[in-house]
């Protein structure tokens, strides 16, 4: 199988899980308060086992999942990926003991996970942190600051942390903590934001944390945060097709039963272009995501570029694809309810979390750099000509 062709087996599955989110997660994503952890939607995932794929599947296979329950219920996907982002390092850094702790705890449903990196100062750049981690005793810290932009924050169980413990080091004087809810000295508060699913501020007043919370290695905590990254931002863009998908769908059905100036509102033919550019974006998109997470899976070297690019592609496509669906369908798609309204104010947030467009730009321009210079095409032809002629 190749990045770009699905087997059967992986396209049934897609549309058995966005068959699962109409039926079964979206009835439970509409009970749900904004702004509010969705318990019986989580839990609701659990039961239907996908909670547990995130740690048992590669990044295509999570792409695959979130593309489709985007499809379908984004508040569903949401769920989703704060449960695995948030859980990820536990899995993939944590100890033995943690992982006991916590990850049967995330994939029943149980807990509630989250990923605290960003902070008032130190959202894009995040080797700025400024959350101290103060030495306390032989093997311990305290953690002094405030955490902001946290998705399931103040709700979630449990945070994974990114503290700083050695001054002026950048980003490698950054530790992983795993920091239970119910800590002394942890609070939050919600912040009212546009997007529908939790996210809230933290404050720490010396909190206390040990040896035993540490998620892979002291100063090296910013490697847990940009393995963890690079493995959700091609599933970011997953996440962003899914919505172009269902909004060129919804303008596929809408223009096709439309009457307008003695037709269908697809006869005109700048409307007839316009949906054939939503889709071809949308389908380019797709396959780069596909791409990205294939990279990743088999362990290209490449990774952070092929991820920064499949985010950054499929963030700014959707944007695109919904905003023209949103003109297609006129002032309707703007009600209160409708799937237009509802994917339009969705579709905003991916272009700035686990880092924005620009950072994502920076980051691709950054990789480009170290790659070795490439002889032009044309010259690399003459030469092999002139040797093939001299033999």
């Amino acid at each position: 199988m190749t990045a770009f062709s699905l087997d059967p087996a992986q396209l049934i599955r897609c549309a058995e899980l966005r068959t699962l989110a109409a039926e079964r997660l979206r009835p439970l994503a509409e009970k749900g308060e904004p702004g509010r952890v969705n318990r019986p939607l989580v839990a609701e995932l659990a039961r239907l086992g996908l909670l547990g794929r995130l740690f048992t599947s590669g990044a295509l296979d999570l792409c695959l999942m979130r593309e489709s329950l985007a499809y379908a219920c984004t508040e569903a996907e949401t769920a989703l990926a704060l449960q695995g982002l948030g859980a990820h390092p536990v899995h993939a850094y944590g100890t033995g003991p943690q992982r006991a702790r916590w990850l049967p705890a995330v994939t029943g449903g149980d807990a509630v996970a989250a990923f605290a990196l960003s902070e008032p100062g130190a959202g894009s750049d995040a080797a700025a942190l400024a959350l101290r981690a103060d030495p306390d005793g032989p093997d311990g810290w305290r953690l002094t600051g405030e955490k902001c932009w946290i998705s399931n924050a103040p709700e979630a169980d449990f945070y994974t942390v990114f503290a700083r413990t050695t001054t002026g080091a950048g980003a490698r004087g950054v530790t992983a903590f795993l920091v239970p809810a119910d800590r002394p000295g942890l609070g939050g508060t919600p912040l009212d934001m546009l997007s529908p699913h939790p996210i809230g501020a933290l404050a720490f007043d010396a909190v206390p944390v040990t040896a035993d919370d540490v998620l892979g290695e002291v100063d090296r905590g910013f490697r847990v945060a940009m393995g963890t990254l690079n493995l959700f931002r091609p599933s970011v863009g997953a996440f962003a097709v899914g919505m172009a998908q269902a909004a060129l769908d919804a303008t596929l059905t809408h223009t096709a039963e439309r009457d307008a100036f003695g037709g269908k509102l697809r006869d005109l033919q700048t409307v007839a272009h316009q949906v054939a550019e939503m889709a071809v974006r949308t389908e380019a998109a797709r396959l780069m995501v596909y791409a990205a997470a294939s990279a990743y899976d088999a362990g290209d070297p490449d990774v952070p570029k092929r991820a920064a690019m499949a985010k950054l592609l499929a963030t700014e496509t959707a944007q695109y694809v919904v905003d023209a669906a949103v003109q297609l369908h006129g002032a309707r798609a703007l009600r209160r309810g409708h799937l237009l309204e509802h994917l339009y104010r969705e579709v905003r947030a991916p272009r700035v979390y686990e880092g924005a467009s620009e950072v994502q730009r920076d980051i691709i321009a950054k990789e480009l750099a170290k790659e070795p210079a490439k002889e032009p095409a044309e010259e690399s032809a003459k030469e092999s000509a002139k040797e093939s002629y001299a033999s």
